[in-house]
């Protein structure tokens, strides 16, 4: 098992002078791209950095450094595209990688969109290969996502050159996640026995290793899923009117992921 030593802001800073990393996934990406600038911005308070945006990228350089660290947000991988039929998810597409080229660390994350349903379902129709439906099972649609997107890093990233990482799935607690309480509202100590293993993770573990080129993960579930006391619950998102058992406070348990990214960066 890795074991992550203490978070060392300057030294990560070093590592990557010159380089660029950047986060790609959903809002859980995000917040673990939220937890690494600043981590690094209270390594070096004095620093000067550059804050911006331009479309779904997002943009944290230290100039002084020469690093950047980005986030594209791109919750499944591949691509949805609008059509005259609609908004179609096209499982063996994936064209938003050319954001992704000239990167030197590159962090992914897919999940949590997956499950969602009704208004929330970003797409009207799933495309893979000569098929087309409404819907299939998630878990199927997930792992044929995460092979074309192997496929992807198997053909064009070269490992000498480029870090590659995914993030694992982080875990939702709105049901509890074989603890005894309902959600992780009200909840101030972490749960004392894990649930058990994330189907999802199951899937992603399995397509990783089949791939030909080194993908690093960064397995957060087991660890994450004992924190049902970390999530915003009822503080975040306008307040009482909504619980998020799914995203984490910062400071908090991306942290500790940016930790086990921090022991592996060569």
């Amino acid at each position: 098992m890795l074991m992550a030593g203490r978070f060392d802001g300057v030294e990560f800073l070093r590592k990557l002078k010159g380089k660029r990393l950047i986060f790609v996934g959903d809002s859980l990406s995000l917040n673990q791209w939220q937890s690494l600038t600043c981590m690094l911005h209270v390594a070096v308070p004095q620093a000067n950095y550059i804050s911006r945006r331009i479309g779904g990228l997002s943009t944290f350089s230290f100039p002084g450094y020469d690093v950047s660290i980005d986030f594209f947000r791109n919750a499944f991988l591949v691509d949805i595209v609008g059509e005259s039929r609609g908004r179609v998810m096209r499982l063996d597409s994936i064209g938003t990688s050319k954001v992704w080229g000239g990167y030197d660390v590159m962090i992914f994350d897919s999940w949590h969109w997956w499950i969602h349903t009704g208004r929330k379902q970003p797409w009207d129709l799933i495309i893979y290969g000569n098929t087309t439906v409404k819907d299939m099972d998630r878990l199927f649609a997930y792992e044929k996502a995460l092979i074309t997107w192997a496929k992807w890093i198997d053909s064009n990233v070269n490992p000498t050159k480029t870090q590659v990482f995914f993030q694992g799935v982080s875990p939702d607690h709105a049901s509890g996640q074989g603890s005894n309480a309902k959600s992780c509202v009200g909840q101030t100590q972490p749960l004392k026995i894990g649930g058990s293993p994330h189907p999802a993770e199951l899937v992603l573990e399995k397509v990783v290793k089949g791939m030909a080129k080194p993908v690093h993960l960064l397995n957060v579930t087991t660890l994450s899923q004992l924190r049902i006391d970390g999530h915003p619950s009822v503080y975040g998102h306008g307040g009482h009117n909504y619980s998020d058992c799914s995203h984490w406070c910062l400071a908090g348990v991306p942290d500790i992921w940016n930790q086990f990214l921090y022991a592996m960066l060569r």
